[in-house]
């Protein structure tokens, strides 16, 4: 996940945090969901840069997918 990425996501679980408009189950919901995005999101950039390292044609394979 990029800094950016990482950077919005605080700003946004801090946001809900503070809300006193959303009840805590909803609070404790959408974090349980940002949780679950950031694990995904870090799984999958460890998978792509684990698949790169195999070899210079697979990462050139997925720079031209657009997914490095």
């Amino acid at each position: 996940m990029s800094d950016t990425n990482l950077k919005h996501l605080e700003k946004i679980k801090d946001t809900i945090d503070k809300s006193q408009t959303l009840s805590e189950e909803e609070k404790s919901d959408s974090m349980k969901r940002i949780e679950e995005w950031y694990r995904e999101d870090m799984a999958s950039g460890t998978f792509m840069q684990e698949l790169s390292e195999l070899s210079p044609t697979i990462k050139a394979l997925m720079a031209e997918l657009g997914l490095i």
